[in-house]
This record gives structure tokens, sequence and C-alpha cells, in this order.
């Protein structure tokens, strides 16, 4: 009996990714089989201040992850090549682990997740899907100048991050780890070198994410 691969409609795509949207902004988000790094080590007595920049601090990030997914979820809905799809599709299922872990330290910190959530779910989503229909190489180049962007601004975190808080810094080395890995395979997989112009505004793009998260 040979296995058929299921096609699917468009109405299928849209309720996969409605579900992939609502699972990332207020729902649980499917993890992989990974531990969350943070497991296993003592939970640190922070004072008042420390505390707070921590939050903060994963707040943030945690914000990018929430991009991040609707960046990939877009990106493998326009791709054209199915091993590129594939590959944005098991990107975006590993930066759920992140939004797991990024979460599991924000509830532990007192804080909240940002309340612009669907604000970079959607705008990323949208940032993707372009990306996606200019074609394979430069959906890939964009997702390698992304992660690059990401590593430079976890270790200006991992910098920032309370000492005592090794938790939050186990979590965050992880995170640096997969980030570079998805470069890696982007530009393994034929990116396109993006324009000096279009990298400086997705830098700008993400420091007015960071700081907004940042407070809210």
């Amino acid at each position: 009996m040979h296995n058929v691969q299921r096609q699917y409609t468009a109405l299928d795509q849209i309720i996969n990714q409605l579900d992939a949207a609502l699972r990332t902004i207020a729902g649980k988000p499917i993890p992989t089989e990974r531990p969350d790094p943070a497991e296993g080590i003592g939970e640190a007595g922070l004072n008042a201040a420390e505390k707070r920049l921590s939050g903060n601090l994963m707040r943030v990030n945690h914000a990018g992850e929430v991009s991040a997914q609707g960046l990939y979820q877009g990106q493998a809905l326009t791709a054209r090549l199915a091993e590129v799809r594939g590959a944005m599709e098991r990107a975006a299922q590993e930066e759920n682990d992140h939004l797991v872990w990024c979460e599991n330290r924000i509830n532990a910190l007192g804080t909240h997740k940002s309340w612009l959530g669907p604000v970079w779910y959607f705008g990323s989503f949208a940032i993707g899907s372009l990306a996606g229909m200019a074609g394979d190489k430069w959906s890939l180049g964009f997702v390698a100048e992304t992660e690059k962007q990401v590593v430079k601004h976890l270790d200006e975190h991992l910098q920032s991050l309370p000492q005592a808080d090794q938790k939050s810094r186990a979590v965050l080395e992880q995170m640096k780890e997969d980030e570079a890995h998805h470069a890696t395979v982007a530009l393994e997989a034929g990116a396109a070198q993006l324009p000096q112009p279009v990298k400086q505004l997705m830098g700008l793009t993400s420091k007015i994410m960071t700081t907004l998260a940042f407070r809210l």
C-alpha cells in the first residue's frame, strides 16, 4: 500500500496559518523534543532591579521569537522549492522552543509578554511573505541576515543580564547557537547577499521593536 501525501488546499493553508498565529500570540506553541536549557539550574536570589531587568530583556527576546515565527511562516507559505519550505518549517519549529523557554523565564521573573504580540507576528508575516515571493534565494538571504542581527542582539543581552541570572543566560546561549545554525543553513542553501540599504532598514526595524517591547 502506497503512502499518499496530502495536498493542502488554499483553505487548509489559511487554517494552518491562523492556528500557528493563535498558538504563537495567545496559545501554547508546539515545541520540539529538546529540553529547556534552564532546567536543573537553581533560581538565583535576584534583587528587585535585577529581576525587573531580566524580565524586560526576556520579554524583548520573546517578542523577537514571535516575530521570527511570523517571518518563517510567511516565507514557508510563499517558498517555491519544497526543500526551502521544509527548512523554513523546521526553523519555525525550533523557534517554538525559544518561545516556550522565554515564556517560562518571563513567568518565573513575574512579568508579562509584550502586549504588541499581534503587531510583531503579522508585521513579520507580511515581510516574510514578500521575501518569499521575491524568490527563494532572496528569502534565504533575508533569513541569513535576520539571524546574523539576532545573534548580535543576543550577545548584547548576554552582556546586560544580571550575572546571577544563570537560568536566563542558559536560554539565551542556546538560542544564540540555534540562530547561528539557521543562518548557516540559509547560506548553504543558496542565500543571496542583501543590498546594504535593506540590511540597514532591517536593523532600524529591529531597533524599534526591541525598544517598544522592553517597555510594552
